[in-house]
């Protein structure tokens, strides 16, 4: 795996809303559904997906914003509206941090990609797995224990 920095940094485009990522990411993931195409602004949503007890809001107070599911909270920033972060309640033992929200994203590679049935034609990651929907509760032990292996 590779040796990251920690804490790794980051925060939203006007950095009033600030986190600290202090252990290493479980794995990296690009979505390509519709809703993550609009939340985003973009072809995709990047993520870090990082273990909850190694993930602290150290500045601002992040509002939800996005779908306001009971159970799929995505965190922004509440003065510049930047998409920072996703919990899943009750606590599933990861969040989901979007990868340009780091300080230093140079190393961000999505490792899986979902929902390429909704993906941009010209869209391309580079991920080494792709998924037509999310990879099945099943996959991901495997999927995990393959990125942790990255050298």
């Amino acid at each position: 795996m590779p040796d990251w920095s920690q804490p790794m940094n980051g925060g939203c485009r006007c950095g009033r809303l600030r986190f600290a990522i202090t252990k290493p990411p479980m794995i990296t993931m690009a979505c390509h559904c519709t809703g993550c195409q609009k939340m985003s602004g973009s072809a995709f949503s990047t993520t870090v997906m990082t273990p909850s007890d190694g993930f602290e809001v150290i500045a601002g107070e992040p509002v939800i914003g996005g779908m306001h599911d009971a159970r799929v909270r995505h965190h922004h920033c509440d003065h510049c509206k930047s998409w920072v972060f996703t919990r899943i309640e009750p606590d599933m033992g990861f969040v989901n941090v979007r990868g340009g929200a780091l300080d230093d994203p140079s190393w961000f590679a999505p490792f899986v990609e979902s929902y390429t049935s909704e993906k941009l034609p010209w869209a391309e990651t580079g991920a080494r797995h792709s998924f037509a929907q999310f990879p099945a509760s099943e996959d991901y032990g495997r999927l995990l224990a393959e990125f942790a292996q990255i050298p």
